[in-house]
């Protein structure tokens, strides 16, 4: 179903894709770095409360790709299509909402999250959170017109949006901090305009009608509850993992905030390298459920599970390839950076102790089981993630970050631990062929 060369074709811009998106986290706080460690330090803290609703939105569109995958497999263009239009239907509508939500308390919640801050870095927050929250809608939209295109394994289109961007991003950073001298703004609106840009982008090439599946007027104004539930039964199990992952997140982020300014610049600084260090974890997740969700669209399991082994090889390979690379040129980075000895050699480390297990146990973690739920063994994932999530990663940081003392050291391995509880696991549900019996569509 799938030669090597098609894989070439899907992997290869989706890893340039994601290096593109990871690039602007990086670039955020190296110009905001510039604005002082205040300000690397309320960057950092709203990125981690932003990410719960990325990840809701990513949710979202997943199990909107798993449906198109499978439909698409099935050979069943039209309902592929009412499928991606449903899809932006729900994206669109669900973004409003939890932008006007944040929009009408990010003050309190960022004073109920991190009061104990100094007050330059409370400001930071509030205004970062406030300019960040206007993107979503456009990040929820692109997502969604990502997943029909990642879906028809035109990967190239979105790698090419991703590159335009990108630049957009990052020539508004520097004319924001460097030009206008407008700090956290200065690279909070940059970000917002590249979004709407990928957003309207890809909402126009999705109407496209010379795709094989496209957006059709009818089909977004119209509300198919069937369709909608396939979907939802996919999303929602992946929102609800997703949402308790990114709480924890955002409570431990809460206690890195009590380690102090330093400790607080370098795990962002660490966090955004981290992003970079994973992104061949993260692009081989919308692989797997592509090919897999083909796979299993047309009945044909076998190849599923061949696919399943062959793209855990690819993933596991690459993977220990680029963290070597990234763990190698991270102190070189940390020259162009503007940050004290001690906050650099924290980011060394952090770096190492993340790539060490990321390389090994999160592509059995992550792509693996995004493997397993385009299946449709979305309930057994989704509690073992939220265990993993509370049993290993929540009380472990808890554990080693507080009572051991280890600061924000100890929180990284408690990620580690949350990465390896996971990878066992996935492994042996993968298996044990429990999944081959799920029906989605």
């Amino acid at each position: 179903m799938f030669t090597n060369k098609d894989l070439k074709k899907l992997i290869l811009p989706l890893f340039i894709e994601q290096f593109l998106v990871m690039l602007v986290g990086i670039a955020d706080t190296f110009f905001i770095s510039y604005a002082g460690e205040a300000a690397v330090s309320g960057v950092s803290l709203v990125n981690s409360f932003n990410t719960i609703f990325i990840y809701l939105f990513t949710a979202l569109a997943s199990g909107g790709a798993v449906i198109i995958s499978q439909y698409i497999g099935q050979k069943a263009q039209e309902s592929a299509g009412e499928s991606a239009s449903q899809l932006l239907t729900a994206s669109t509508l669900f973004s409003f909402v939890i932008t006007l939500l944040i929009l009408s308390a990010h003050r309190q919640l960022m004073a109920l999250m991190f009061g104990q801050v100094e007050s330059a870095v409370m400001d930071a927050c509030v205004t970062y959170l406030r300019i960040s929250a206007y993107s979503y809608p456009a990040l929820a939209i692109y997502n969604a017109g990502a997943a029909l295109y990642r879906s028809m394994g035109k990967t190239s289109t979105t790698m090419y949006i991703s590159i335009a961007a990108n630049i957009i991003n990052v020539v508004g950073n520097y004319i924001g901090i460097f030009v206008l001298h407008a700090g956290v703004a200065g690279v909070a609106y940059p970000s917002l305009i590249a979004r709407v840009f990928s957003a309207v982008a890809i909402t126009l090439l999705c109407m496209n009608r010379k795709n094989p599946v496209s957006y059709q007027k009818q089909w977004i104004f119209k509300w198919n509850g069937g369709l909608m539930r396939r979907i939802l039964g996919i999303a929602v199990p992946n929102g609800v993992e997703s949402g308790v992952f990114q709480f924890v997140k955002v409570a431990l982020s809460s206690v890195v905030a009590l380690f102090g300014t330093y400790q607080i610049a370098a795990n962002g600084i660490a966090q955004s390298i981290w992003s970079l260090s994973a992104m061949v974890g993260v692009t081989m997740g919308p692989v797997f459920i592509t090919v897999i969700g083909r796979c299993m669209g047309s009945g044909d399991v076998s190849a599923a599970e061949h696919y399943f082994k062959k793209l855990l090889k690819i993933t596991l390979l690459f993977s220990i390839l680029w963290n070597i690379l990234i763990l190698g040129i991270t102190p070189l980075m940390m020259k162009i950076y503007v940050l004290s000895d001690e906050t650099k050699e924290m980011v060394i480390l952090l770096v190492l102790i993340h790539n060490v297990f990321n390389s090994l146990a999160f592509p059995f973690s992550g792509p693996l089981g995004n493997g397993l739920r385009a299946t449709g063994d979305v309930k057994f994932t989704m509690m073992v993630s939220i265990a993993s999530t509370i049993g290993g990663r929540l009380v472990f940081s808890i554990l080693f970050g507080i009572v051991l003392n280890l600061g924000v050291i100890g929180i990284a391995f408690a990620m580690c631990l949350d990465w390896m509880i996971r990878a066992v696991i996935f492994y042996l549900r993968f298996k044990s062929g429990k999944w081959k019996s799920f029906k989605v569509i």
